[in-house]
């Protein structure tokens, strides 16, 4: 039997829109809601010669529709001479849009988000490649200098670069940064994607509950180890605080029909209503009247294709009770459904945002 999630949990649930890459760096999924702020964590003391810093960061779990703490950790450049550049999550048509990291010559723009330990924002100041060693600089990484000697001490001043804990760039409230000519330039250079270590750090984190925003409240027991996949011993280590305070989306987990609500809705009849905005004001009563308009009748269109939708599938799940569906093919059924559903709605919302930028005055000259 189906479960419908309430209307309400699913507008702020409703996610996930897996898209397929053809190279690294490029977009993996979408989300309606961006991720929490950075925590506040300690940098783990370097391990061995060779290792550099991959920043801890928020990825998304569609299986349990929720952010997850990837914690930073220090790894073996794949390559003498490769850089990391972090992922990032970045505000675009409506969602919030993941960029996969990736091995360079030179770091590219991750958002000009602020990761810390020599992630300010822009490029890398944690440390540089000279001939075949890595050299640390003491100033903003934790290095024991009776292990590691290849070290420096440089002072670093981001006149041009505001601290915070913002995780994602663009959107409400996020940061406000493009990127610049050189990041553009090694956004083309030959990159490797992250190295299995890296991969199976992510799994790791990924199956660990408590590294879930929705428990741990933008603040993981675990923010960073000393070694990928490590999560507990005295290389681990703890979030201080919590980047900013923890807003999770309204009535998560709420389902008086005792399902699951924290996925994306499988079909159109689980979808918010529409939310007609405030009418428009903009000193033109014709123009205003006319907006008026063109939204209502995009509306209405809108809601008959979700009923033409919702009468597809609800053919499909009559034909599958009348044939005896297996399990498999339910499943099947129930994810093309899912896909179906959010292709639509994804839809809908460019539809919106489209007719509200046609909405705004001309700028004045």
């Amino acid at each position: 039997m189906r479960i419908i999630a309430s209307l309400r949990t699913v507008l702020l649930a409703l996610v996930v829109l897996t898209v397929a890459t053809t190279s690294f760096a490029q977009i993996r999924i979408s989300v309606a809601f961006g991720p929490p702020a950075l925590p506040v964590y300690e940098q783990p003391i370097c391990p061995g010669d060779g290792y550099i810093w991959t920043p801890g960061y928020w990825a998304w779990d569609p299986d349990a529709g929720d952010y997850y703490w990837v914690p930073g950790t220090w790894i073996l450049a794949p390559e003498v001479g490769l850089l990391w550049t972090p992922p990032w999550w970045g505000w675009s048509d409506g969602a919030f849009l993941f960029h996969e990291g990736y091995w360079g010559p030179h770091v590219g723009f991750y958002g000009g988000i602020s990761y810390g330990f020599g992630y300010f924002g822009v490029g890398f100041v944690g440390g540089r490649w000279d001939h075949d060693h890595f050299f640390y600089n003491r100033s903003v990484t934790n290095i024991n200098v009776v292990n590691i000697h290849n070290v420096y001490n440089e002072t670093v001043i981001n006149n041009n670069v505001t601290v915070n804990r913002v995780s994602y760039n663009g959107g409400p409230g996020g940061i406000e940064a493009r990127p610049r000519p050189e990041e553009e330039i090694a956004a083309r250079d030959r990159h490797i994607e992250a190295v299995a270590a890296q991969n199976q750090h992510v799994q790791a984190a990924r199956g660990n509950r408590e590294l879930r925003a929705s428990v741990n409240e933008g603040k993981p027991p675990v923010a960073a180890t000393g070694r990928p996949g490590e999560f507990s011993g005295h290389e681990v280590v703890a979030s201080r605080e919590a980047g900013a305070p923890y807003h999770p989306p309204a009535n998560r987990g709420e389902n008086p029909r005792g399902g699951s609500a924290s996925g994306p809705a499988v079909h159109p009849n689980e979808l918010p209503k529409f939310e007609r905005p405030a009418p428009p004001s903009t000193g033109d009563v014709n123009r205003d009247k006319k907006y008026q308009q063109q939204q209502e009748k995009m509306f209405a269109k809108q809601e008959q294709e979700r009923q033409q939708l919702q009468q597809k599938q609800e053919q499909e799940h009559q034909q599958m009770e009348r044939q005896n569906a297996s399990q498999a093919q339910r499943q099947q059924t129930e994810q093309r459904h899912q896909q179906q559903t959010q292709q639509l709605q994804q839809k809908h919302v460019q539809q919106q945002q489209h007719l509200q930028q046609k909405q705004q005055p001309p700028k004045q000259r």
